[in-house]
């Protein structure tokens, strides 16, 4: 994957995983995104970087913060943006997904930020085009999600000078969840030494998975949040799972649910996280999601950052 997403000199070429991404290349990532903060005046100011480039948005599956944040993202930075309409294309009709693609790399895109429910595909198309667009992973299957944890690193930055101090939770959905994937991929990057992974057996990954060799499994909330920085609450992933796999809803909350005697346990000033959607009252409770050690709305606005610092890093003409 190494050589897919690195160009000479170290340049990003495509996005499509964190895993084995260099610290410097993340660093430098995160950096740019404060820049694009400040340059934008906090999003009020457009910027030109991108003025003539055109980005296709592809998302297989829906989403409101992902996409909306790519949209935006690029078009503050000058870009086109179309999003491609699935439901309306030409693979209703049954042409493959590379011709789709191949037919608009004819028409000079430059970019393609991709979602799709199977793991592998935003892979499959950088490895195939037959141009120089640049190919991002918006999330595929239960792989990676690398600029949400790009956002989600961005979010705890602004509030830690040293990540190795940091004590994280992620609770959740951890077995099905691209998130998680991305989340430890970055956080084990900057040097995250006590990254907890909790959830019921039937949620967490094989305990041999190499993604997830350096972190602890820890069975009950109550004790994986014993102390934390951070808590990354995950939704339960209903659709990539078997009806059995959980408990009811009820119960998964009695058990894995934050809420704030819960939060209570970790250290004071403790921060919540989540991507989003939220199952208010499965994973988390209302006081904790609307609470003022939640950081979740503030994750939705720096996505659009980080997204334009991927963006600049892939598209600016040099």
């Amino acid at each position: 994957m190494h050589d897919l997403q690195l160009a000479a000199g170290g340049r990003l070429r495509h996005l499509i995983t964190l895993a084995g991404m260099p610290r410097a290349t993340i660093e430098r990532l995160l950096e740019r995104a404060e820049a694009m903060r400040r340059d934008s005046q906090g999003g009020a100011r457009p910027l030109d970087l991108l003025d003539g480039r055109t980005l296709i948005n592809l998302f297989f599956e829906p989403s409101t913060r992902t996409r909306t944040s790519f949209d935006l993202a690029a078009q503050r930075l000058g870009a086109l943006v179309i999003n491609f309409d699935i439901e309306r294309s030409s693979t209703v009709k049954g042409e493959s997904l590379l011709d789709t693609i191949h037919t608009l790399e004819a028409m000079h895109c430059d970019a393609f930020v991709v979602r799709h429910k199977e793991s592998g595909t935003p892979e499959t198309i950088a490895r195939n085009l037959r141009s120089n667009a640049a190919v991002l992973n918006a999330g595929d299957g239960n792989h990676a999600h690398p600029t949400q944890g790009l956002l989600d690193a961005l979010t705890l930055r602004r509030r830690v000078e040293d990540f190795s101090k940091l004590s994280i939770v992620i609770c959740g959905d951890i077995r099905h969840s691209r998130v998680a994937r991305s989340d430890v991929d970055v956080l084990r990057t900057l040097g995250v030494r006590d990254l907890r992974l909790c959830a019921p057996p039937e949620l967490l990954p094989q305990s041999d998975a190499a993604e997830f060799a350096q972190c602890s499994f820890v069975h009950t909330l109550d004790q994986a949040i014993v102390d934390c920085d951070a808590a990354i609450m995950l939704r339960l992933q209903k659709e990539r799972m078997e009806a059995a796999a959980i408990p009811s809803e009820a119960d998964y909350f009695a058990r894995y649910g934050l809420d704030a005697a819960r939060l209570a346990r970790a250290k004071p000033g403790c921060v919540v996280m989540h991507p989003g959607p939220i199952n208010r009252n499965v994973e988390i409770a209302d006081e904790v999601a609307d609470g003022a050690q939640s950081l979740i709305l503030e994750q939705v606005s720096n996505g659009v950052f980080a997204r334009m610092a991927v963006l600049a890093e892939l598209l600016e003409r040099r």
